[in-house]
């Protein structure tokens, strides 16, 4: 007893800290995810908040830009000469302080004293504005001419830098806002400039709004160029697709994606081998996006702190968890062994012992009650379980005495269909026999003899017939009786499709049977398959189920209108039956192939004809079906597979 307690108490504190430090863990798991979803939630909106004001303040930058020329282009249209473009070209640059520059251009020989070319630049150089009248530039091949041009309307132009044009060097990299100048109605005459410096609105606007220390911003151009990025390696020279390994970062090429195509949102990629999240928003009217990018390990400090404070919660849980699991065990360790002891007899088949009853209330003094009412239940249905073992024994031996009796039951019914089948098949070829005879007699006496006589032959000629049709009918019955005897034997002994089976000599063969039988009948037969096509098959039962339908359709039709049609498919050959006639009921299209269910219950026949068909053409790998789409008559379908 001393040395169980320990171990069992071993046990019960292995389990339940088991069950109880994950149930923690887990528990401060999810605090801890939570905590972390609503950190980087927080973190989203802040800087999607600070990417929102720095979007407008680009926004009234620019905007700025576009009031400078706007608000100057008229005059220029109104009063379009040399000395009004200069003044104009130098007065905006001078009064505005974001302006970097300006160039008014016109279309050539718009004055013919300076010749083909006329362009004045106006540049902010410091203290002072220099403006120039630039002599044999040329400039109509240039974007920020051209575009402006072709479309007829102000639009915003991609930066360019290191551009050396007319007497004024300048390396900074720019963005232009041009619009067409219309002096004399619908015609453009020329096309002011106004441009701006990238690192300006750098320094001046994006410089002053970052919500963490090591964020930053960054604009990309049309199709991807860094507009705007702390690495100045990238600026104006690279795209975000061409400086980027598409294999190893696949999260940045689709962020250059999302911002080339002017969408708004925000990713978590991996730049610089930083994680980062990016939040990114296109600049209207420009073609440009900008985006906010901020490293996760900002974003998350709080949340790396938290950490900290997690683990060390759940190192002071454990231990706490582990000591409230030992004063639980060991006071109830003492109630617990004597259920112990009565548990263990009754492991060892002494059903009679039982398990004493319990007077505490606790979890562990109603267990081993329950315990006890348990075994008791079990007992008293022990002796119920006796009994029903006995009954299944005795049903068992019961069956095990008539399962033989049954066998060969069904072996003799099969035997005496099969005797019966014989003793049919010996008077019926008797009677063909004689059929035959009488026929053969009647055709030698019929030239000569007299029109009584010729009466009383056309009397026995119809008799003749129907004992033939009677014959050929008892003798299609035997056939369907042999059939349904061999039921339980095995398809593969049944079905062996050894035949080369010629398929139109097949049904040519089917047809010159069934006008035997029926010399009265039209059946046409057509097919689209040559003489030499053959499929491996077994030739006794694929001209049985022919002949069987063919049977059928003379049966139950008008017999003017029976054909038998041939033709493939990629994987199979078709044997097509149809008649003209009433058809089948719509109700009973179901029950045709099941085996002694007849249509017309007052008809020949026992019900066997088509089941047996089905199961022939299925034995075969084929199939047969019922055409429920023909409405003239009857269709039916044999499907023998090529191979």
């Amino acid at each position: 007893m001393s040395n169980m307690r320990p171990a069992l108490a071993k046990k019960l504190n292995r389990r339940i800290l088991l069950l109880a430090i994950p149930l923690f863990v887990l528990a401060l798991g999810v605090f801890y995810r939570h905590a972390n979803v609503l950190l980087h939630k927080e973190a989203v909106e802040r800087s999607q908040t600070t990417l929102n004001t720095t979007t407008q303040l680009v926004i009234n930058y620019l905007t700025t830009i576009e009031t400078a020329a706007m608000s100057n282009a008229w005059m220029l249209e109104e009063n379009f000469t040399p000395d009004s473009i200069q003044s104009i070209s130098r007065r905006i640059v001078g009064n505005n302080k974001s302006v970097l520059s300006c160039s008014i251009s016109t279309e050539p020989d718009a004055f013919p004293q300076y010749g083909r070319y006329f362009s004045v630049y106006s540049v902010n150089d410091g203290d002072s504005v220099i403006t120039v009248c630039e002599s044999e530039f040329e400039y109509f091949e240039k974007n920020w001419y051209k575009k402006p041009v072709q479309t007829g309307r102000p639009c915003w132009i991609n930066p360019f830098s290191d551009f050396s044009e007319g007497t004024i060097n300048h390396h900074d990299a720019v963005g232009s806002y041009c619009i067409p100048l219309r002096p004399r109605g619908s015609h453009i005459s020329g096309v002011i400039s106004v441009d701006f410096s990238f690192q300006r609105l750098r320094e001046t606007v994006l410089a002053t709004h970052h919500p963490y220390p090591s964020s930053y911003y960054m604009l990309l151009g049309p199709v991807g160029g860094y507009l705007i990025h702390p690495d100045s390696k990238l600026l104006f020279k690279k795209t975000i697709f061409s400086a980027t390994d598409s294999i190893e970062h696949p999260d940045v090429i689709q962020l250059g994606r999302e911002m080339t195509a002017g969408h708004q949102g925000m990713m978590h990629v991996t730049l610089n081998n930083v994680l980062c999240h990016v939040c990114y928003t296109p600049l209207s009217d420009t073609g440009w996006s900008i985006a906010l990018v901020c490293h996760d390990d900002d974003v998350l400090r709080d949340y790396r702190h938290l950490l900290i404070v997690m683990i060390v919660i759940v190192i002071i849980g454990m231990v706490l968890i582990l000591w409230i699991t030992r004063r639980v065990v060991q006071r109830n360790i003492g109630h617990l062994n004597e259920l112990m002891e009565a548990t263990k007899k009754l492991a060892e088949g002494n059903y009679d012992t039982l398990i004493p009853s319990s007077k505490h209330k606790d979890a562990v003094g109603k267990l081993q009650n329950a315990f006890r009412k348990m075994q008791m239940a079990i007992i008293s249905h022990l002796e119920t379980i006796k009994e029903n073992d006995k009954e299944i024994q005795i049903e068992s031996e019961e069956l095990e005495h008539t399962l033989p009796i049954a066998q060969e039951t069904a072996k003799r019914r099969q035997q005496f269909i099969q005797n019966v089948s014989r003793q049919i098949s010996t008077p019926i070829n008797i009677i063909e026999g004689l059929v035959r005879v009488m026929h053969a007699h009647i055709v030698d006496r019929c030239n000569n003899k007299s029109a009584q006589q010729s009466l009383q032959n056309d009397e026995t000629r119809n008799i003749t017939k129907t004992m033939k049709h009677n014959a050929s009918h008892l003798n299609r019955i035997t056939l369907m009786l042999y059939d349904s005897s061999d039921t339980g034997i095995a398809d593969t002994s049944r079905y062996l499709k050894n035949d080369i089976v010629s398929c139109n000599e097949v049904a040519k063969e089917c047809v010159n049977h069934t006008l035997r039988l029926y010399p009265v009948q039209d059946i046409h037969f057509e097919t689209e398959l040559s003489d030499s096509f053959c499929v491996k098959s077994n030739h006794l039962y694929l001209m049985r189920t022919i002949r069987e339908l063919l049977h059928n359709a003379v049966k139950f039709s008008d017999g003017q209108h029976i054909a038998l049609r041939v033709m493939q498919t990629e994987t199979a050959v078709r044997f097509i039956v149809e008649d003209v006639g009433p058809g089948l009921p719509k109700d009973s299209e179901d029950l045709i192939f099941v085996p002694f269910t007849k249509v017309d219950n007052l008809s020949e026949g026992l019900g066997l004809g088509l089941p047996l068909c089905k199961s022939h053409m299925v034995g075969l790998g084929g199939d047969l079906f019922y055409d429920a789409d023909y409405q003239q008559g009857c269709r039916f379908i044999i499907e023998v597979p090529k191979e």
